[in-house]
C-alpha cells in the first residue's frame, strides 16, 4: 500500500494512502454517467421546448451553451468542492497538493488542461502508464500541477479523533483549556502522539511550552503527563458544557 507522508504547516506528519487506477477509474464513471444524464436531459429539453423552436442553427447555439458547464465539470467541481468531483466523493478520494499546502484553483487548473494527453489522447493509455510508473501514482497532470489523489476515508478510532478516555469521576487541573478550539487540539494531539511515538523529547518540550504560553498556565507535570492533561481537560469540559 502506497502512502504519501506530508509534513503540515504546524511540523505535523500525516500519512495518506495514494490512490491509483482503480479507485480513479470508478469516480471516473460516476462522473461520466453524470454528465451523460445532464447531457441527455439538456438535449431533450431543448428538444421539445417551443422557446427553442426558432430554426435549427438557432436551437444549436442554444444546445451548445447549455452543454457548456459540462466542459468544465472537472475544472469546476475540484475548484468549488476542494478536490473533488462527485464521483471522487462517493470514493472518498481528493486532490490535494503533495508537500501539504493548500491547493489552488490554478493547480486544478493545470490537471484540467493536461486532461487531453492524460484522458483523451490514445485511450488513456498515457495517464495509465505515468500512474502505473510514478512513485506518487500521478498522471501527468498531477506531476505538472504539483498534486496527488488521496484517500479521504475516515477511520472510526478514538487516536484518530480528538476524544480521550476519560472516567466518570475524572478532575480536570487547568479550566482554562476552553480557550482552545477543536483545531487547536487536533494539532496538539496530532503532534504529541507522532512525538511518543518517535521518542522525540525535544517536540513535546516545545509543545509544551507552547500550551503553557497561550492558556497562561505553569505546571510541575512532566511533557508527557502535562499535554495528556491538556487533552482530557479539554473533552471534560467540551462533554459537560
Amino acid at each position: 500500500m502506497s502512502k504519501l507522508a506530508i509534513n503540515t504547516a504546524q511540523n505535523v506528519n500525516l500519512d495518506y494512502k495514494l490512490i491509483g487506477i482503480g479507485e480513479r477509474f470508478v469516480a471516473f464513471l460516476i462522473d461520466g454517467l453524470i454528465l451523460t444524464a445532464y447531457m441527455f436531459v439538456v438535449e431533450n429539453l431543448v428538444e421539445i421546448s417551443a422557446i427553442f423552436d426558432v430554426d435549427s442553427w438557432t436551437r444549436r447555439g442554444f444546445l451548445g451553451l447549455f452543454l457548456l458547464p459540462a466542459f468544465f465539470y472537472s475544472l469546476l467541481c475540484h475548484v468549488l468542492f476542494g478536490g473533488q468531483t462527485v464521483g471522487k466523493m462517493i470514493m472518498k478520494i481528493k486532490v490535494v497538493r503533495f508537500d501539504g499546502s493548500p491547493t489552488q484553483w490554478y493547480n486544478f487548473l493545470v490537471r484540467w488542461m493536461l486532461r487531453i494527453v492524460d484522458i483523451w489522447l490514445f485511450f488513456s493509455s498515457i495517464g495509465v502508464m505515468s500512474i502505473l510508473l510514478s512513485e506518487k501514482k500521478q498522471r501527468i497532470g498531477d506531476a505538472a500541477a504539483g498534486t496527488v489523489v488521496i484517500s479521504v476515508k475516515k477511520k472510526h478510532k478514538i487516536t484518530s479523533t480528538i476524544l480521550e478516555d476519560i472516567t466518570d469521576d475524572y478532575q480536570p487541573v487547568f479550566n482554562t483549556v476552553t480557550q482552545l478550539s477543536d483545531k487547536d487540539v487536533r494539532i496538539i494531539k496530532d503532534t504529541f502522539i507522532i512525538s511518543k511515538k518517535n521518542n522525540d523529547f525535544k517536540t513535546l518540550t516545545i509543545l509544551r511550552n507552547k500550551i503553557c504560553d497561550v492558556l497562561q498556565v505553569e505546571s510541575d507535570l512532566f511533557d508527557k503527563e502535562f499535554i495528556d492533561t491538556i487533552l482530557k481537560d479539554y473533552n471534560y469540559y467540551t462533554q459537560n458544557m
